[in-house]
């Protein structure tokens, strides 16, 4: 078991213990757990890369102490990439 840090960059850190066995989608949902948030609404990346929720933890070598970024995907965040998009 180790320990992996979520940082959401809006002054939220999360601290969440987990197996190298778990997937992202475990991950999310012990993450849903302590921000109150929905676990399908969580969006974790490490650079740009996205991880899928059907992955293990060690696939994508994850270890402990390590740092990953918390996004969070709503309806909000989708009305505004659609007004930069669109033409009008």
């Amino acid at each position: 078991m180790f320990e992996v840090i979520c940082n959401d960059r809006l002054g939220k850190k999360v601290r969440v213990k987990c197996n190298p066995d778990d997937t992202v989608g475990d991950l999310k949902k012990l993450i849903a757990a302590q921000t109150g948030t929905h676990w399908e609404k969580i969006v974790l990346k490490k650079w740009y890369n996205i991880f899928k929720d059907h992955i293990t933890l060690r696939d994508y070598e994850i270890h402990d102490g390590m740092n990953i970024e918390l996004y969070y995907q709503g309806a909000l965040a989708f009305c505004s990439i659609a007004r930069c998009i669109s033409p009008n």
